[in-house]
């Protein structure tokens, strides 16, 4: 008789400690739908984990917690797409105040991406000239190209720029490079991503208020010259273009990650929902 009433002692000890367990944790589940009605979410995730740490065994609440983090998730992704479509508008609004002082060279033939050029750089404009000549397209990848046309071929791969002398930068050996002739005369071209350009693109927007900057095509033998202003400028309206239309393309990748998890969890919910309801 005595093991009898000392097991259900026992029971009743273990359902009332169960009973506390899910009063609290509901206490906790309730103080996270809360910081989720303000707008908190990194708050009301925290209450949801701490049931599933400090209240192991109170499976309602537990349930409880993993529909309301399915809530927390999908208002979570709502918001960040509500901010993300603002700062696109902002982003565009910047682009269209800009991109008529470029110009777009896009053949739709074969071209998907086309590029932006300043002006003053175009090919018509500038045949014959050896200088460095700045694009970015239109995902915001700008890259620059040294264009050398001069009387003997130097077979250069690489540039540097400088004022003064002691300060420079000096693009790595360009991958992509090619040579050719217009009546005989030699054309060599070498294009260097931005970014892998040796802090070329970056130097000469720093220094663009100098009158001096010295450009040297580096190949079996060098070739020097003074950068016009124009081709100064055009570097550093590109780079300004590059940055809005970049801003631009990794926004589109995180609105495009956050409709998927959107999804994600509406197909959870739906999946979690009893049927007929």
């Amino acid at each position: 008789m005595k093991k009898v009433v000392s097991g259900l002692l026992m029971l009743a000890v273990v359902l009332a400690s169960c009973d506390d367990s899910e009063k609290q944790a509901a206490g906790i589940l309730d103080r996270a739908s809360k910081a989720l009605a303000g707008g908190d979410y990194s708050l009301a995730k925290l209450q949801i984990d701490s049931i599933r740490t400090f209240y192991p065994k109170a499976f309602e609440a537990r349930k409880a917690g993993v529909k309301l983090m399915q809530q927390v998730d999908l208002k979570e992704q709502q918001h960040t797409l509500s901010y993300l479509d603002s700062m696109m508008q902002v982003k565009q609004a910047e682009l269209d105040a800009m991109k008529g002082k470029f110009v777009l060279e896009k053949d739709t033939a074969y071209q998907e991406v086309g590029n932006y050029f300043y002006p003053t750089q175009t090919v018509e404009k500038n045949i014959g000239r050896s200088f460095l000549r700045a694009q970015v397209n239109e995902q915001g990848v700008m890259s620059l190209t040294s264009v050398y046309c001069g009387g003997k071929k130097i077979h250069h791969t690489a540039v540097k720029v400088s004022v003064g002398g002691d300060m420079f930068a000096e693009t790595p050996s360009s991958t992509d490079s090619y040579e050719t002739t217009d009546l005989g005369r030699p054309i060599e071209k070498a294009d260097y991503l931005v970014g892998k350009d040796g802090g070329v693109a970056a130097f000469i927007v720093a220094n663009k208020e100098q009158k001096n900057i010295q450009l040297e095509f580096m190949g079996d033998r060098n070739y020097r010259t003074v950068m016009q202003s124009n081709d100064v400028k055009a570097v550093a309206a590109v780079s300004e273009l590059a940055r809005i239309l970049s801003a631009m393309e990794e926004i589109r990748k995180e609105q495009k990650e956050a409709n998927l998890k959107i999804q994600f969890v509406k197909r959870k919910m739906e999946e979690a929902r009893p049927e007929g309801k």
